[in-house]
């Protein structure tokens, strides 16, 4: 059984980071494998470049896959599960996440139809979670529709039928970080039973 985590901030002093290490933290407690792409570290390029526009725009799936979108791709292909972690700004995840959405999931791998016998197929994943710190709390984006809205992008959209199961955890709040921590912690320790059980 092995996790793929996919997290986006760039600073390590932010409670995103935080949550990533309690993650790691049950993850191992769990015995539980799992690899990490640190977009903002790996310094992810989040922009298609012009050639990547013709071949994702135009379907034109002769042209080539750049060498860090394959990565990724081979990442996935190795996991179980996937976990998405990153920061709520603006009702969405940020920039290089979406980008990172817009390139490693091209056309005839994430979707698309192709003919072409020799293009990889995204493998439905077991288990996708989406874990994002919100200032707000949870019932004020529930009252504002951003939570619904956040779901459906991420769950809807972006995992859609590429997964077996899946969910999204936001944990919001966090301009009151010291008064939402216990409660977030008891979650993050719930998640490697989750894996486990959707996972295996």
């Amino acid at each position: 059984m092995k996790v793929h985590i996919v997290f986006c901030h760039p600073s390590k002093k932010s409670y995103t980071y935080e949550i990533l290490e309690q993650i790691r933290l049950n993850l191992d407690a769990e015995k539980i494998n799992y690899s990490i792409s640190d977009l903002y570290k790996m310094n992810f390029q989040s922009d298609m470049t012009e050639e990547e526009y013709e071949r994702e725009g135009f379907a034109k799936t002769d042209l080539p896959i750049p060498k860090d979108v394959k990565e990724e791709q081979d990442k996935m292909e190795a996991a179980d599960g996937l976990i998405f972690i990153y920061p709520v700004w603006w009702s969405d995840c940020p920039a290089k996440l979406k980008g990172w959405f817009d390139r490693v999931y091209s056309v005839g791998y994430a979707y698309g139809q192709s003919a072409a016998s020799d293009i990889r197929k995204m493998t439905t994943i077991k288990y996708g979670l989406v874990i994002c710190t919100a200032g707000h709390p949870n019932d004020f984006l529930e009252e504002i529709n951003i939570a619904a809205s956040m779901r459906n992008i991420m769950l809807d959209d972006r995992l859609g039928n590429r997964f077996a199961k899946k969910e999204m955890i936001i944990l919001g709040g966090t301009l009151e970080k010291e008064k939402v921590r216990p409660m977030h912690a008891k979650i993050i320790d719930s998640i490697g039973n989750k894996i486990k059980k959707f996972c295996n």
